[in-house]
């Protein structure tokens, strides 16, 4: 009893935490982005680069393949710091912060033969950004006592409710990751593309740019309950995740 009261104690603290986090960033964070037809070509190439970096897929899992019966589902909240805070403003009818905050819900699923499947979908606080995404996974190897999981993943993001412009993300990484009792940290490197089509607003032309990516994050297993940090890296926006939810 004691121990099932101790880890739902746990649970509620890290929703709170998460939940706080949201509240903090999400006031700073009120705009649509509805003025792209005031942007030069390369301002819209740098909010192509901004929007993919931080609206790119993020793993939040580690490498390990979760099996044929396994699930790992969760809410999280991203933290992204873009590169050029200034072209945003002119792009939005509000003040633009630096940072961005991103809640997702989240769910991966184990599958046969070293495959695993993962959705999410995100609505930006306050403003006119949503979007979708997922990715698979094969495990070039499961990992055991003694080695390592590595992983190959193939992911994409789409994002709706900009009536300005269509954005997508589609991305490859490569990654790896050991458990060492309830901890199992990973790491991990890609490449992502991001297209944005400004629908003709402003004369401007589709921009298709493509950046390294590179993250580090940590999971922790109490029982069903699951708890994940990452860094992430993508171009020029750094970005710190936090996911809370159960693994099973």
């Amino acid at each position: 009893m004691g121990t099932t009261d101790s880890r739902r104690r746990y649970q509620r603290g890290l929703i709170a935490v998460l939940l706080a986090a949201l509240a903090l960033v999400s006031p700073a964070w009120a705009q649509d982005i509805d003025r792209i037809e005031f942007l030069s070509q390369e301002e819209f190439r740098l909010l192509s680069e901004d929007l993919g970096g931080a609206l790119s897929y993020r793993p939040l899992v580690p490498t390990t393949p979760l099996g044929t019966t396994g699930f790992d589902i969760g809410i999280a909240l991203t933290v992204a710091k873009i590169a050029n805070s200034e072209v945003l403003e002119s792009a939005t009818s509000d003040n633009a912060p630096s940072m961005i905050p991103v809640p997702t819900l989240r769910a991966h699923k184990g599958l046969p033969l070293g495959f695993d499947i993962g959705v999410l979908y995100a609505h930006v606080p306050n403003s006119n950004i949503r979007y979708f995404g997922g990715e698979v996974r094969y495990a070039l190897f499961s990992g055991g006592i003694a080695t390592p999981a590595v992983g190959l993943r193939g992911n994409f993001t789409r994002v709706s409710g900009i009536d300005q412009m269509q954005f997508s993300t589609r991305g490859v990484d490569l990654s790896v990751s050991k458990g060492f009792l309830m901890a199992t940290p990973y790491a991990g490197a890609g490449y992502l593309w991001a297209k944005s089509d400004p629908r003709g607003n402003g004369g401007l032309a589709t921009e298709d740019v493509g950046m390294g990516k590179f993250f580090a994050g940590i999971g922790f297993n109490f029982a069903l309950a699951n708890f994940v940090v990452e860094a992430d890296r993508t171009g020029q926006v750094s970005a710190l995740s936090a996911k809370i939810g159960l693994r099973f």
